[in-house]
């Protein structure tokens, strides 16, 4: 066992109660380290930990899943242990879900399943604390209608910080003013706030041993239902059949083809903060439909 594998498991060990028999590191993480554990009971779970997270990243991460699990929608990991600010690693305790491929039905699972997940409503757009989306901040403040909201709470953030770093063009500052100015009558028909992931790409989207789709690393907040979708087009991984699935089981208002693009700026804005490069060009490509 490493030395970081150590002093996670002993931190593990203090938190849960329970002796830490054996810790084994996992691949497929490009920002948090992450194990397998086993406790001396015989239990196994799954642990992800960064030594330099902001103390609330997993705390936040955590309420988040147990959030979408209050709709009863899909699979969602369960939440055994986090860290707190006085933990020398921050960490992550989840249920350990072995990997499959999948079913028959995988894809109509998936698709009905997140039609369920959206349909759970909640009281407002937003959220009663803030999280992340990757590594940075993603701030969930209420506001009264959702044309506020992704304005202010994730539009305006994300491009603020492209502006300071220096990654937001001159056409990108005039895209987003021309944008802002016509936002109340872009975002569509109004709907009730509902469960959203926040952060549905592939790869964080899991597959069971049983063949079924299991949802991870999710951003949560109350927003738009066209916004996880609009990110399931974006970087690809999913088949029609999931989109005709979500359709058939609650069907999308007259327009949502023609907000693909706007509910895209927000993760494109995020990616331009992570990774620069040409996600600049797919921002000012997206102002273009609507500016």
């Amino acid at each position: 066992m490493s030395v970081m594998a150590a002093r996670l498991a002993l931190s593990i060990e203090q938190r849960l109660g329970e002796r830490v028999v054996r810790a084994s590191r996992l691949s497929g993480g490009d920002i948090n380290d992450a194990y397998q554990v086993e406790l001396e009971a015989g239990e196994r779970w799954f642990v992800k930990s960064n030594p330099s997270a902001p103390p609330e990243l997993f705390p936040a991460e955590a309420r988040g899943l147990d959030w979408l699990r209050g709709a009863s929608a899909l699979r969602i990991p369960e939440v055994r242990a986090v860290s707190t600010a006085d933990d020398p690693i921050a960490y992550l305790v989840l249920e350990l879900i072995e990997p499959g491929r999948p079913g028959a039905e995988f894809d109509e699972q998936l698709g009905r399943g997140l039609a369920t997940l959206h349909q759970s409503r909640v009281a407002a757009f937003g959220l009663d604390h803030d999280n992340f989306i990757g590594s940075l901040p993603q701030v969930n403040q209420p506001l009264p209608s959702w044309s506020e909201f992704y304005r202010a709470r994730r539009l305006e953030p994300q491009l603020a910080r492209a502006v300071n770093a220096g990654s937001a063009s001159y056409a990108v500052r005039r895209g987003f003013e021309r944008l802002f100015a016509r936002m109340g009558e872009l975002v569509g028909a109004e709907e009730a706030p509902c469960r959203l992931h926040g952060d549905l790409w592939s790869g964080n989207l899991h597959v069971t041993a049983g063949g079924e789709p299991c949802l991870l690393d999710p951003a949560a907040y109350g927003g738009h239902r066209e916004v996880d979708l609009a990110m399931m087009r974006l970087f690809g991984g999913f088949s029609e059949r999931v989109f005709q699935a979500y359709e058939e089981a609650y069907p999308l208002a007259p327009g949502a083809q023609e907000r693909v693009a706007l509910y895209q700026l927000y993760p494109l804005l995020v990616h331009v903060n992570l990774f620069g490069g040409s996600y600049g060009a797919s921002v000012e490509r997206a102002l273009a439909r609507y500016t």
